[in-house]
Order: structure tokens, then sequence, then C-alpha cells
């Protein structure tokens, strides 16, 4: 997946996914000024996608959602199913979809707008490389907000007995999680060292049945959760 830039830095391996190919054109060309990034694929499906990721083992995936035949959530779902799995991120032109959220809970480490400036498309892509969530809590709860089904209460019910077999400090760490923070300001706030941390949100993960901390924060923020919330 990545390999060695010249100057010995890590090379980021992307795959645009997208039907359109001026798209495709126009995101290999914003990306080609990033000497750390290096598109290794391009798909005009979800299928080729997930059959060009397999063979070039990407670290991370640009995924348009709306294609034709398999569709980008599909492909999402498949290829973090995978092992070793990419970081997918959507791409979409709305900021609140019920697509988008669905491939969010799929496992997808964030969204972009199409037209986001190019300077934020490879922040992006590094902060996805680094398994770190490209989406702020604000818009993770107003994607909710905007695209929740009606049993809001029946739904949240369910995200706060998912979280109950965590213990308490697992939960305040979660929160946190959900709250935005990184694993240096959950430590700093709570009083913990870094590595007890990275236990806590390994341990997190494991206990839900998820893969990364947009999950964690999805779920935090449909529970409604707190730092008034205590476990029982």
């Amino acid at each position: 997946m990545t390999h060695p830039a010249p100057g010995d830095e890590p090379a980021i391996d992307v795959l645009i996914a997208d039907d359109d190919p001026v798209v495709r054109f126009g995101l290999r060309m914003m990306l080609s000024g990033a000497p750390d990034l290096r598109v290794v694929a391009e798909a005009g499906d979800g299928a080729e996608a997930v059959e060009l990721a397999r063979r070039h083992r990407p670290d991370v995936v640009l995924m348009d959602i709306r294609m034709p035949g398999t569709d980008g959530l599909t492909a999402t779902e498949t290829l973090r199913r995978g092992s070793p799995a990419p970081q997918v991120m959507v791409l979409t032109t709305f900021d609140a979809d019920a697509h988008v959220l669905r491939a969010l809970r799929a496992g997808a480490a964030g969204f972009l707008l199409k037209d986001t400036p190019p300077d934020e498309l490879v922040v992006a892509i590094r902060h996805a490389a680094q398994g770190r969530p490209v989406l702020s809590p604000e818009v993770t709860r107003r994607l909710i907000a905007r695209v929740t089904d009606s049993d809001q209460d029946g739904r949240r019910a369910t995200a706060r007995r998912r979280l109950d077999v965590l213990g308490e400090r697992e939960r305040e760490v979660a929160v946190d999680i959900g709250a935005g923070l990184s694993n240096a300001e959950i430590a700093a706030r709570r009083f913990l060292g870094l590595t007890t941390v990275k236990t806590h949100v390994s341990s997190i993960l494991a206990k839900l049945g998820l893969n990364n901390r947009v999950q964690v924060a999805l779920l935090v923020q449909e529970a409604g959760l707190s730092d008034d919330d205590r476990p029982g």
C-alpha cells in the first residue's frame, strides 16, 4: 500500500472511483501537485473500484456514491470488509444525504463535496490515510438530523443499548470521540496516558464491532450522549 517516495517520505496511494471521466481527470490533476500523493488507478464504477483496489492496495479510495451498476455505497461496504481495508472518502454533491450517512456507517472515513478546493482535498486524504476522521462533529450531527428516519426514538434507544457494553472509562472516551477530540486531547482531558487512550479506543472498536472513529462518533451522536451521561 504505502511505498517510499523520493526523499524517503511515505507516499499515499490513491484510487479514484467516479463514473465521470472529466471528474476523474480533474481529481488526478488536483492531486498531482502533492509530492506525497500518488494516483495508482481510476475506476468508472463500484465493481471496478473493488477489483482495482484488490490489485493495487491503495491507502485511500475517493469514492463517488452514485455510479451505474455497482454503486459507491456497495463498493464501500465491500472494501471496508476486506483485509487490508483501504480508507474510503465519499465524494458527493450533497452535504446531507442518506447515502452519505450509510457509507459512513459502513466504515467510510468521511466525505468530501466534489467542489472541495484542491488544498483541502489533499489535507483530507492525508488525514484519512492516518485514520483520522474527515468530518467535524457538527457535520455529523447535522447529517444525522437531516436524514434520520421517523423512528428517531427507536434509533436512539438502539444506539444506547449498543453502548451499554462499554465500561465507564470507555464510555467517557467514546463521548470524547463523538465530540471530535483526538487521542492526545482525550488524554489531556481525562488525565490519562496516550497509550491508555489508544487501548481504550481499540477496546471500544472491538466491543462495538466497528472499524473506525467515525462510526463511533455516529453511534454516540445517534445515542444523544454527552458528558452528563453515565452508565446505568
